[in-house]
C-alpha cells in the first residue's frame, strides 16, 4: 500500500486534500494528556508518518521550548506541506525511519501502522529507535462497521488494510516487544464535529452506552481509536 502515499499522480493527497490536518489539534491534545499521565517529559521527539506535519507543530507550541522534534513520511506530498512548518527545533525529512540508527526519548505513530503491509516487521524496527512510543490505533472492527461493509470502505478512502480491537491492537504490540504502560478510548466520532447526519444519530447512542460500558460500546458502535503508551 506504500504506492497510495508515493505515488506520482498524488492518489492520496487528492482523496485527503487536508491530510488530515483539521484533526491535528485534537490528536496533540490527546498525545499530551497521556504524557502528562505518566510525568514523561521527553526532549526529543520522532513522529513516524507524520504526514502534514501538523501535530509536531501542535506539539511544539504546548511542550518546552527545548524539546527538538522531527518528522518521517515517505510522501513527499506529505513533506511539501510540512516543511512549510519547519523551524530550528522542528525538522521534516523524506527518509525510512525503520532504516535510521537515530534514538528519541518519545516515538510517535499516530494512525499509521494500520497502512503498513508488514505491519510486525515495521513495529519492531521503530521500537529500537525509542525509550518510549505513543501510538494512536484506529479500532476499525465493530459489529456496526462489519454490517455496513465500512472496513472496504476505509480501505478505498484512507489506505487501511489491518483492523484491530482494542485487545488485538495492544496484543500486537505486546508481540512487537513493547510493553504497555497506559492506554485509553479517543472518540473522534463524538468529540469532533460530525460530518454527517447518521453520525449524529449513532453518537446519541455512542455517548449514552459510553458512560455505562466503554468496550462494549466501541465493540457495537466503533467511531472510536486507541491511544497507547509503551516502553
Amino acid at each position: 500500500m506504500n504506492e497510495l502515499y508515493t505515488a506520482e499522480n498524488g492518489e492520496y493527497l487528492k482523496k485527503n486534500p487536508n491530510w488530515h490536518v483539521e484533526d491535528s489539534s485534537w490528536k496533540a491534545s490527546k498525545i499530551l494528556k497521556i504524557l502528562n499521565q505518566n510525568n514523561i517529559v521527553p526532549e526529543s521527539v520522532a513522529e513516524v508518518g507524520c504526514g502534514a506535519g501538523e501535530i509536531l507543530r501542535e506539539l511544539q507550541n504546548k511542550m518546552p521550548k527545548n524539546v527538538n522534534f522531527k518528522g518521517y513520511d515517505i510522501s513527499i506530498d506529505a513533506l511539501l506541506l510540512a516543511k512549510e512548518k519547519q523551524n530550528d527545533k522542528l525538522t521534516f525529512l523524506q527518509e525510512d525511519f525503520t532504516k535510521l540508527e537515530e534514538n528519541f526519548d518519545l516515538v510517535l505513530m499516530i494512525d499509521v501502522f494500520e497502512h503498513v503491509d508488514d505491519y510486525f516487521g515495521f513495529i519492531r524496527a521503530c521500537r529500537l529507535r525509542a525509550k518510549n512510543s505513543v501510538f494512536h490505533i484506529p479500532l476499525d472492527l465493530s459489529a456496526q462497521a462489519v454490517l455496513r461493509n465500512q472496513m472496504l470502505k476505509n480501505r478505498n478512502a484512507f489506505g487501511h488494510i489491518h483492523y484491530f480491537t482494542k485487545d488485538t491492537a495492544l496484543a500486537t504490540l505486546i508481540d512487537c516487544g513493547h510493553e504497555i504502560m497506559d492506554y485509553f478510548y479517543t472518540g473522534a466520532s463524538t468529540e469532533l464535529p460530525p460530518k454527517a447526519w447518521r453520525t449524529k444519530v449513532v453518537n446519541v447512542f455512542r455517548n449514552l452506552m459510553f458512560k455505562i460500558n466503554k468496550d462494549l460500546t466501541v465493540k457495537l458502535f466503533g467511531g472510536y481509536s486507541l491511544i497507547v503508551l509503551t516502553k
